[in-house]
């Protein structure tokens, strides 16, 4: 990022199924340089799946290891199988300067700001939960009484946010995405840890 701080950031990107996360998460890969972080599973590969770049293929004894020895910044166990965010390998990226984001579920977000508190949350909030549940409709793949349960579920999440650093409304896609690249060059340019780096730079120069 140009300016004064060039250490890498954790950027936490949440909020309710359905919101528009991995599509705002696309965009700004092709907008800005950031890295995605890539999440470890026990589940087996699905066709066309790479090694280390859709996910990190472990057994599920090595991956309880792994929780046992602090090894993951979050993780969860989803219909049988563990994922989860390897810490050390995000901590590296950081440790290169590189921006890092994570997409991923309010409880995981929780679990990250726990262990990793210099992390940057941001909640994707929908327009409206009429909206949401159009959108959700529009997947042809969910009955009336699972779209009411994934919006009861949204509304609870939704009350999480008070837990977050920033919000952004997903309602057109071009502006969400501008609204996070806002929050991240600001998160770049933020005096109270810096300052003392930025006076000493100019010093320099006498």
């Amino acid at each position: 990022m140009e300016g004064f701080d060039n250490k890498g950031k954790l950027f936490v990107l949440s909020g309710p199924s359905g919101v528009g996360k991995g599509t705002i998460c696309k965009k700004l890969l092709e907008n800005i340089d950031i890295d995605i972080s890539v999440s470890a599973t026990t589940r087996v590969p699905r066709d066309g799946e790479i090694e280390g770049v859709s996910y990190f293929f472990v057994n599920h004894d090595r991956f309880e290891e792994m929780i046992q020895n602090g090894e993951f910044l979050e993780h969860a166990e989803v219909f049988g199988n563990y994922y989860g965010t390897p810490k050390q390998k995000v901590l590296d990226k950081l440790a290169w300067g590189k921006d890092v984001l994570l997409e991923i579920d309010v409880q995981g977000a929780m679990q990250v700001k726990a262990n990793y508190p210099e992390s940057i949350t941001i909640f994707v909030c929908p327009p409206s939960l009429i909206t949401l549940k159009h959108r959700l409709a529009g997947r042809g793949t969910e009955s009336e009484e699972s779209l009411n349960q994934r919006i009861a579920k949204a509304l609870t999440e939704i009350e999480m946010l008070k837990n977050y650093d920033y919000y952004i409304v997903n309602d057109e896609l071009e502006d969400a995405v501008k609204h996070v690249k806002s929050i991240i060059y600001a998160e770049h340019h933020k005096i109270d840890k810096i300052a003392d780096e930025i006076i000493a730079k100019y010093r320099e120069e006498e």
